[in-house]
């Protein structure tokens, strides 16, 4: 519960007649513009720019350390403490703050698309595109239930305030913390409107589990006869383009809950990269961005109001957000029953994995925990050759728990449901970056297709010597010299060294996980 200092402070802030509740798409778009936040494009979508944070800040994110959370919090890098006394301090500061602004704007709705689980939530904003921005993203009430919703969580931003470091206990002026006592978000210091929506996904990452529900961080899809696939996997490994299917309806594209009853969606919209966007590569999310989108970042002809998406000048972390239901091939609502296939994609560099392999439930366990994918030669200043970039179940920016319980209860819906695993390296073959070929998308497509109807289950299959998974030997469409990674390379001796290089690298990223078991250490990783 909210403590009553926090309900009393909540309550005086809301009933201000500076407060505009759940106004319209129309309406914000009107505000937004009129205020000088933000401009219209040729399509109708509100664009606007986030200043010198075109990104989310996770060295200025915080969790309150208080007795409800703090033995359950996995405190470290990602989850960093900030005492009760500066949280309390804050927040009197920044209602102070926003009490003396000309108009606030608050969105009411949930996250979690399955109203059995479903988290109460509002969001009260200083600007009135990042109210527009969160009631896209969010699951939008209706009239009825709008009349009964009691947040049981609320997001208090003020983009426009700053944190003094020295007084307030933060590290800069920019401040994200978490309350989990008195279920308060209270952001400052930064106009980059995803830090309301992963702080959501955080804390739905720690109140899932509590109820048996496994939060994912992965899009999925469903097929005809109902068979529900899992897609995870970090930028540039291709989840997007992979759970976009003619053939199947998207369930959502980011964020998702695994429970009793099935899969169901976390959010109400969708928060799309649109970097070099254009409608013959992705044809949905460019039709999906209409009146009432939110555009960030994205550079506008200021004559003729054209959006140019190939224009990275601000930021190559361009934004596009949209309801789902401006997506034609969808579930709606966003809820559906249990993964036959999970799709781990990985993008690797390194040119050595398999470009697909069947894995074990320790297998899968490794892997997600694991979270493999790899940073290219000439991406960044310094980066001569493929560096190893690791994220803790493909999303360790947002887990407040240890990595540890996501597995397990991975692991635990696997056996319940007898879902087939199966990792995808949508990166290079035949060689490193530099050396060999990027994996040809109509060959992925192939593979993941014929996983996803279930022709790989039952295939006969050869072990990879280093990784020790399971490469099927034909797959119609797919060149069979393709499907194991040695035979691709030139020198097969090379393939060894680097393989086993790789292999290193991923032993000495387990090895901070401690408390795993030895049967997923020794079972599901590298075996030579």
């Amino acid at each position: 519960m909210i403590s009553a200092k926090v309900n009393d402070e909540l309550k005086t802030l809301l009933t201000g007649n500076n407060v505009n509740i759940q106004l319209s798409v129309p309406q914000l778009v009107e505000k937004a513009t009129a205020r000088g936040e933000a401009i219209l494009t040729a399509d109708g979508a509100v664009t606007a720019q986030t200043g010198k944070y075109t990104g989310r800040s996770p060295k200025d994110k915080y969790i309150v350390e208080e007795a409800s959370s703090k033995d359950k919090i996995d405190w470290g890098n990602v989850n960093r403490p900030i005492s009760i006394e500066k949280f309390d301090a804050l927040y009197d500061k920044v209602i102070t703050y926003l009490k003396a602004k000309d108009e606030l704007f608050v969105f009411k709705g949930f996250a979690g698309a399955d109203p059995a689980s479903r988290l109460s939530i509002q969001v009260v904003n200083e600007y009135a595109w990042h109210n527009l921005f969160v009631h896209q993203l969010f699951i939008r009430p209706t009239a009825e239930e709008l009349l009964a919703h009691e947040a049981q969580f609320t997001i208090v931003s003020a983009p426009t305030f700053k944190a003094d470091p020295a007084i307030d206990g933060t590290d800069s002026e920019t401040f994200i913390i978490v309350n989990m006592e008195k279920r308060i978000v209270l952001i400052g210091g930064t106009e980059y409107a995803g830090e309301m929506k992963k702080s959501i996904f955080s804390i739905m990452n720690y109140l899932l589990p509590e109820e048996g529900i496994l939060p994912m961080h992965c899009s999925a899809n469903v097929g005809e006869d109902g068979d529900v696939a899992l897609f995870f996997g970090l930028s540039g490994t291709g989840k997007t383009t992979l759970s976009a299917d003619a053939d199947r309806k998207l369930i959502g594209d980011d964020e998702h809950g695994w429970s009793d009853n099935g899969v169901f969606n976390i959010e109400g919209g969708c928060y799309a990269k649109c970097i070099n966007l254009s409608r013959e590569k992705e044809p949905e999310i460019y039709d999906a961005i209409q009146f009432g989108s939110v555009l960030e970042n994205v550079v506008v002809d200021p004559e003729t109001r054209i959006p140019d998406y190939d224009d990275g000048s601000l930021t190559e972390n361009t934004r596009a957000a949209y309801p789902i239901q401006a997506i034609d091939n969808i579930v709606d609502p966003s809820v559906a029953g249990h993964p036959k296939t999970i799709v781990f994609l990985t993008a690797d560099a390194f040119g050595v994995l398999p470009p697909i392999s069947k894995l074990t439930k320790e297998q899968a366990m490794y892997h997600f925990l694991s979270g493999f994918t790899s940073k290219l030669a000439g991406t960044e200043r310094g980066i001569t050759s493929p560096e190893a970039t690791f994220s803790t179940c493909f999303g360790s920016p947002f887990l407040p728990l240890h990595a540890t319980v996501y597995a397990e209860m991975l692991g635990k819906k696997i056996d319940e449901h007898d879902a087939q695993v199966f990792l995808v390296n949508t990166g290079w073959t035949g060689g490193g970056y530099g050396v060999g070929e990027r994996m040809e998308l109509k060959y992925t497509r192939a593979m993941v297709r014929a996983a996803l109807e279930g022709k790989l289950n039952d295939v006969t299959t050869e072990k990879n010597a280093v990784f020790g998974l399971e490469m099927p030997t034909e797959i119609p469409g797919v060149p069979t010299n393709v499907l194991n990674p040695r035979n691709a390379w030139a020198n097969g001796e090379e393939y060894d060294s680097k393989a086993k290089e790789l292999a290193d690298l991923f032993r000495n990223n387990f090895a901070k996980f401690g408390t795993v078991s030895e049967e997923i250490s020794k079972k599901g990783g590298p075996i030579a």
